[in-house]
């Protein structure tokens, strides 16, 4: 078995499987000797690595370690970095100790009453703490039992009360009760306070100079001993794999039998390696080539290998899972009972191990960070597309499009580079790329919206004079609000490239199965997401279709004068963001749409058929037709989330610095100047008139600045991603706007019909955002204690239980969108 191993080992491509004991007659394999005492060096290399600082980049030279110097020289260093860590933990604790010390007497140094004074009396009484001496004084002329009093204090509100007792008791403690008193215990000791801080001070510099010392002591002891540790700590792991390996054997006293996975394109130089180190004392056997669906499961198997099995007689042979098999297990009275433990190989074989293979994700060096977002849903197998590099491409700059500010963009990406140089976590590091990438867009749209911490600084002294304004709004101000539904919409035309983008990669990853079986997992649906939205943005049916869709890429000349008179608008001008030309697809693009998606939901729901019977009429005519509008809906999140960041930018200026509007345009007062005979919607703090109110108004709203934008940054960074990762969470907000359509019309939805609705605009949105804020509430209340209790149990990371629980918020956040598109 140890030839075996060692052959298996250098040839660097086997992952095994676990045995779970599902034979008779065969055991779980035992670690081989010497495994303790490799795992018991190996946490004292990897702990000592910890005590000394040692990284991959103290390596230095290449280095090889015979056992022998592993036993010697690590015991060497493991005593002085102990020695060395014990000194260090004692000084440590000295200064901590000092530390407080020294606060403690701060105060009473202030005060500069000699430390003798302040106890030890019979027939006085005395108090040191932090209050308000007049408050004090005003308490003790008026307090009973109190004769003579002294208070002495400090600037900084450090005071000594002395008082003499008219009687017996000691009334000064009841006397400060009702008064701002803190009090401070007195040190035991005597002489001038100052001097004994000025010792303690003395005191605590040496033991910081001895901590240096010992620092540089750990320092070159991480020099000297970095490349031994690094090399014992290789040889270690490397000799621990080997001897845990027959932990996933099964044995019995004179074979072992061990499953596991390889590139089938390594398997002849696998076979001849092990052969040529072991001869035919092993015999080698590839049991199958399988292929695997998306959720894991077996979807094609090729069997291979002898007409012989080597394995043990268990029952008669039977068609794989594939083909219509089952699984078996072995009863206690040798009977074959259904389970999941054991598979039936196709040519009669017993697979004894039940896995998925391995998988390494392998893409660009530059999209490298973008994996620990795909690992956060959960790494592909190796038949699924890994979406590493359409993150890459897309989720920087959906993160710049929805936050688009300067300002932002420089602290995301300051914060992305300092976690990607100072952690050594992998995903932390990858997540500093990730923030980098994304801070790097959200400079380049703050540049086109014109934005710096949500003022228009650019646009005021860039665009304006270059090209009269922004290229780009937000759509949050009145007379910009075109770009709201301009956003709104693109978000949709984002999300019908997006998904049909999935559903073509899985189509694509899928041709190995043929075109047909590829086009009725995939393909089909594919076309029914291309085929409905081609419809919903042609003009047939335009009655039903919202107005704005065939407006704000159009011409001027596109736009009747009815349309303009329907919206309230003064020209056409005013409805229109970008004169693309568009005013939708033509009415037979529209009818050609719906035949594509015909042809789609037909072919879709026979491959749902063939996979799981009659079970999939209901996924392809409910699920997957639900998906068709609601995965491109929630896309709608985009520009909803870009006015959700941008209006809390607003609301937090406006309080600090005030707000007017002038023909449909937000200007802050502090930085225009003045209102200039405008409505104001808010003085601002920082335009008090008195000199009182200016102090108090600057000082509250430089915290007000501070603490609303890093509200409003550490919002973006999880809204965002929710919105990448929960393109499911509509179904309920459509089920919701159908039934509200309903309930809340009176007759015919339309005036011209009689109608009208039975509640008016604001009240109507107030309804919608309370119940999406109820219903948010109600979700998270559920979902919070279930990531809890998966982060305790190690089952998910933080940041996967942080994503999921705020996911539903994003309900709200898109309830909010009534108020932007009337």
């Amino acid at each position: 078995m140890d030839g075996t191993i060692e052959a298996i080992h250098d040839q660097h491509c086997l992952h095994l499987s676990g045995y779970g004991g599902s034979w008779e007659g065969f055991d779980g394999g035992r670690p081989a000797a010497g495994a303790d005492d490799a795992s018991e060096k190996l946490v004292t290399v990897r702990s000592l690595q910890s005590i000394l600082g040692v990284t991959d980049d103290d390596a230095g030279p290449s280095r090889v370690v015979t056992d022998s110097a592993i036993d010697g020289e690590l015991a060497e260093v493991r005593r002085r970095a102990n020695e060395l860590d014990e000194r260090r933990s004692e000084l440590d604790d000295e200064i901590g100790e000092l530390d407080e010390r020294i606060d403690a007497m701060e105060p009473f140094a202030e005060l500069g009453i000699d430390l003798g004074l302040l106890s030890g009396y019979r027939n006085l009484s005395v108090a040191v703490g932090e209050g308000d001496p007049e408050a004090i004084e005003r308490t003790l002329v008026d307090a009973d039992g109190i004769g003579a009093y002294d208070v002495e204090a400090t600037d900084s509100g450090v005071v000594a009360v002395f008082t003499r007792p008219t009687g017996d008791g000691d009334p000064l403690d009841e006397a400060l009760v009702g008064v701002e008193f803190a009090a401070l215990d007195v040190p035991d000791a005597e002489g001038s306070p100052g001097e004994y801080v000025a010792e303690l001070c003395n005191r605590r510099e040496q033991l910081v100079a001895e901590r240096e010392a010992v620092a540089e002591e750990v320092d070159d002891l991480r020099v000297d001993a970095a490349g031994f540790l690094l090399a014992a700590e290789e040889r270690l792991a490397i000799e621990v794999q080997r001897s845990e390996a027959p932990l996933n054997f099964a044995t019995t006293e004179n074979s072992f039998v061990a499953e596991g996975w390889i590139p089938s394109d390594r398997y002849t130089e696998f076979e001849n390696a092990i052969q040529d180190r072991v001869g035919d004392r092993v015999d080698i056997e590839e049991l199958e080539r399988a292929s695997y669906t998306e959720g894991g499961h077996v979807s094609d198997r090729e069997p291979v290998g002898g007409e012989e099995d080597p394995t043990p007689d268990i029952g008669e042979p039977e068609p794989t899972a594939a083909d219509g098999g089952r699984r078996v297990k072995r009863t206690d009275d040798g009977a074959n009972a259904p389970d999941d433990t054991v598979d039936r190989r196709a040519d009669g074989g017993i697979v004894t191990m039940n896995d998925a293979p391995p998988t390494v994700m392998s893409n660009p060096a530059i999209t490298n960070p973008f994996q620990v977002l795909t690992r956060a849903v959960g790494t592909p197998n190796y038949t699924e597309f890994d979406p590493t590099v359409v993150l890459f491409l897309t989720f920087p700059a959906f993160f710049g499009f929805m936050i688009g500010d300067i300002a932002y963009g420089l602290l995301y990406g300051g914060i992305g580079l300092y976690l990607y140089r100072t952690t050594d976590t992998d995903a932390l590091r990858e997540l500093g790329g990730v923030a980098m990438w994304a801070g790097g867009f959200t400079i380049l749209f703050g540049l086109l919206y014109g934005e710096v911490f949500g003022l228009h600084l650019v646009t005021t002294y860039i665009w304006d004079p270059l090209i009269g304004g922004a290229p780009m709004h937000k759509g949050l101000q009145p007379v910009h609000g075109v770009y709201a539904r301009t956003w709104v919409l693109l978000s949709l035309v984002i999300g019908v490239a997006h998904v049909t983008l999935g559903h073509l990669l899985s189509f694509a990853k899928r041709l190995h199965h043929g075109v047909g079986e590829a086009f009725a997992e995939a393909g089909a649906w594919a076309a029914v997401v291309g085929g409905v939205w081609l419809w919903v943005f042609s003009t047939q049916a335009a009655g039903s279709k919202p107005d704005f869709m065939f407006q704000v890429f159009a011409s001027e000349a596109q736009i009747s004068a009815a349309a303009v008179e329907a919206a309230g608008a003064e020209s056409a001008a005013e409805l229109i963001a970008y004169p693309l030309g568009f005013a939708g697809f033509p009415s037979i693009v529209g009818t050609v749409g719906l035949a594509l998606a015909g042809i789609g939901l037909v072919a879709g729901t026979v491959g749902e058929v063939r996979e799981i019977g009659v079970a999939g009429l209901i996924v392809a005519l409910v699920v997957e037709g639900l998906e068709v509008f609601v995965n491109v809906l929630s896309y709608a999140r985009i520009g909803a989330v870009l006015l959700a960041k941008a209006g809390m930018a607003f609301v937090v200026n406006a309080l600090v610095f005030g707000a007017y509007v002038h023909h449909g345009e937000y200007h802050f007062i502090f930085i225009e100047g003045g209102s200039h005979g405008h409505e104001v919607l808010f003085p601002g703090l920082v335009n008090a008139e008195s000199a009182v109110t200016l102090v108090i108004g600057v000082i509250a709203g430089i915290l007000l600045f501070v603490a609303g934008h890093l509200i409003v940054l550490a919002l973006g960074v999880t809204r965002p991603k929710t919105h990448h990762r929960g393109i499911h969470t509509m179904i309920e907000l459509t089920t919701f706007t159908q039934f509200a359509s309903i309930v809340l019309q009176e007759g015919s939805q339309t005036p011209a019909a009689g109608g009208a609705p039975a509640l008016e605009q604001g009240a109507a949105v107030a309804i919608g955002v309370g119940l999406a804020a109820l219903g948010s509430g109600y979700a998270e209340r559920g979902i919070g204690a279930a990531a809890i209790g998966a982060i305790a149990e190690d089952s998910i990371s933080f940041p996967i239980g942080l994503v999921m629980t705020v996911l539903p918020e994003t309900l709200v956040i898109l309830a909010l969108l009534p108020i932007f598109l009337g």
